[in-house]
């Protein structure tokens, strides 16, 4: 079977997006959605998206993990499939799109940057000296000194495959507050990826609500990814949190088509 395919990255967090309006593609099994994002023998990805219909949304997002199985929400791959409907000519001032995790709303400034609204998050809670949420996926949010210097890759994989979260798996994020409080640098290791990846959505976010400088009202955190620069933005009320924005840029690298069996 011939796939036309698109690639998009997101602050260095790469997709290979399928258009898959006429649903011609639903019928991808798991071993080929992997070999798809193999980085040696296929296009190359942490994950795979599809653009699909849906009669009640601009469009619907489908997401699978690099190893083939759907997963949970991916920010940034929600940031580039927006920018992937508006080149296939789905043009808004405001996007609704139904993902995973339910409805997202997103807009592209003058400058191409997208920003994605993402779900309210209710509660933050302790792990030893580590914070557990949700942000579309789940995450744990531990702060460092030195985060370059931490072993993303060891570490991360130690609390993925712990007893606590080795069933379903969860992504860990390594913090590092930067002189003000509202810049951090974050390194994500990422399930289904199962290695750091430049950067994830749902991560910088989780770790910017950790970090929120004030106890109330609007918040602003700068975020600095080994794969680029982004902003999240969002209303803090307590533990509750809402009006979430993760802004970055989303861009398109190259497109083609590939042959698999």
């Amino acid at each position: 079977m011939k796939i036309q395919f698109y690639k998009y990255q997101g602050t260095g967090n790469d997709f290979v997006i399928i258009d898959n309006r006429d649903n011609r593609y639903d019928g991808l099994s798991q071993l080929q959605v992997a070999f798809m994002c193999n980085r040696r023998f296929g296009i190359g990805g942490d994950g795979l998206m599809m653009l699909n219909l849906n009669p009640d949304y601009d469009f619907e997002m489908i997401y699978f993990n690099a190893d083939g199985n759907k997963s949970s929400m991916c920010g940034n791959g929600g940031r580039c499939l927006v920018k992937f409907a508006e080149h296939c000519g789905i043009a808004r001032s405001l996007y609704r799109f139904l993902a995973v995790d339910g409805l997202h709303e997103a807009t592209i400034n003058d400058n191409g940057q997208v920003a994605l609204k993402m779900n309210d998050v209710n509660e933050i809670r302790s792990y030893r000296e580590h914070y557990l949420l949700n942000t579309g996926s789940p995450h744990l949010v531990c702060f460092s000194d030195q985060v370059d210097e931490e072993d993303v890759f060891k570490k991360g994989r130690a609390f993925r495959y712990n007893r606590d979260f080795e069933k379903n798996g969860i992504n860990i994020n390594f913090v590092e507050v930067t002189g003000k409080s509202d810049h951090i640098k974050v390194r994500t290791y990422e399930r289904g990826v199962e290695n750091e990846t430049f950067s994830c959505g749902t991560g910088v976010t989780a770790s910017a609500l950790v970090c929120a400088h004030n106890e109330t009202g609007f918040n602003h955190v700068n975020v600095s990814t080994p794969g680029g620069k982004l902003n999240v933005e969002f209303d803090k009320k307590g533990d509750q949190f809402s009006n979430i924005w993760l802004i970055g840029p989303a861009e398109k690298s190259f497109e083609g088509s590939i042959e698999i069996e």
